[in-house]
């Protein structure tokens, strides 16, 4: 090219050709001005200028060509890495959703296996309802199941123990104060609210350390005794009965931030078991709300259930009322495992109940103590709330 491009520039001097400055440039892409062309081809040093000048010039460009391609072969490589990053972040999605997936079934193989394998419930006689301006209903909730520990005072006395035996023992005993209330204020019907965290072992893996079963096991063997529980309770009366989730029952997946994972919740498995268990017992219904909330009318008056994660009680019911677009008169909550309450108008109140475990060492680092209890309330139609039963569990 070099060559060719002083030929024609001699031929044009010498008038063998009749090509303009610019045709020329034109011709060979030369990065100068015709005139500069002109000048360095004809003055007393053009030859030497012209040689050096057109070398110059013709290696940038060619240079410039080279660096084209490098850049454009960079280019695909980037694209290429790119490529090869998307295939490997689909395979780990991918193994990902095999990986929940089998852990689902394994679950789900689990829990049928352990349901079709126990003999057939009890079932009891059918209780005739009859007509109440009253409404009693039976609330606990953070049983904690599974969790074992012992706390002890500065004398080293022990201040709370607890193992499923124990949560096993408080609920036989929880049982019998409220059958000698049914059987004493002759009562039909028994709303039953569970508050949640029936486990403490899917939080964080520190947990997963203090439990006697792991958190599948943990689940199936709660869910079988809670189900006998209330079978044993519809020989006495008739049961309601509702559940919302807890914190410490989100699947987390091992230190996963809160609310990540919400729709996994072994509270379902719960549930499952029990609907099942119990669908021909004539004396239980279970009653499932879409929010996964607790929501009821009882003598008249609007209760709510949640498991109780938030700081302000008073908002919060008022907050749910609007974003429901219902009047909600009682917001009944557990999780800080002691008993508070407060009116917040006529017929209204926020109301904790405390915990099936007792003081534990979350109860402690709140500087908060109480005995492990449950609540059975009483509502009248017109006047609201009018009775209170803590039932102080040993």
């Amino acid at each position: 090219m070099y060559e060719q491009v002083c030929k024609d520039i001699s031929n044009k001097i010498e008038g063998i050709n009749d090509l303009d400055w610019s045709e020329i440039k034109e011709k060979y892409n030369i990065q100068c001005a015709a005139d500069t062309i002109r000048k360095s081809s004809t003055t007393i040093f053009g030859g030497q200028f012209r040689t050096e000048y057109l070398k110059s010039k013709l290696v940038s460009e060619n240079k410039n060509k080279v660096f084209s391609k490098v850049d454009d072969l960079e280019n695909k490589i980037q694209e290429l890495r790119k490529e090869r990053i998307k295939l490997q972040t689909e395979k780990i999605e991918y193994n990902k959703w095999l990986r929940e997936t089998a852990r689902d079934e394994l679950i789900t193989e689990k829990i049928c296996e352990t349901i079709n394998n126990l003999s057939p419930m009890r079932v009891p006689n059918y209780i005739e309802p009859k007509h109440n301006d009253k409404a009693y209903c039976l609330i606990w909730g953070d049983e904690h199941f599974g969790v074992t520990f012992e706390l002890r005072d500065l004398l080293g006395n022990i201040i709370n123990s607890y193992n499923p035996e124990i949560f096993e023992n408080r609920m036989w005993d929880l049982l019998n104060q409220v059958i000698e209330i049914i059987q004493r204020d002759n009562i039909d019907t028994l709303n039953v609210y569970s508050l949640g965290d029936f486990s403490d072992g899917c939080l964080r893996v520190s947990q997963l350390m203090k439990l006697k079963y792991g958190v599948v096991d943990g689940t199936i063997q709660y869910s079988n005794f809670i189900t006998n529980w209330l079978n044993k309770l519809t020989e006495y009366v008739r049961v309601r009965y509702q559940m919302t989730n807890g914190n410490h029952t989100e699947l987390r997946m091992l230190n996963q931030e809160k609310g990540t994972f919400t729709e996994d919740n072994m509270g379902k498995i719960v549930k499952e078991f029990i609907k099942i268990r119990l669908e021909n017992n004539p004396n239980f219904t279970l009653i499932e709300n879409p929010t996964g909330y607790i929501y009821d009318t009882l003598a008249g008056n609007t209760i709510m259930g949640i498991h109780g994660e938030i700081k302000n009680m008073e908002r919060a019911l008022k907050d749910f009322s609007k974003i429901h677009n219902v009047s909600i008169q009682y917001l009944i909550a557990g999780h800080l495992h002691h008993s508070k309450s407060e009116e917040i108008g006529v017929n209204s109140e926020v109301i904790n109940i405390p915990s099936i475990v007792g003081v534990d060492t979350y109860s402690l680092s709140l500087n908060k103590t109480s005995n492990a209890s449950g609540k059975l309330l009483v509502f009248e139609e017109g006047k609201g709330k009018i009775c209170e039963y803590s039932l102080k569990l040993n």
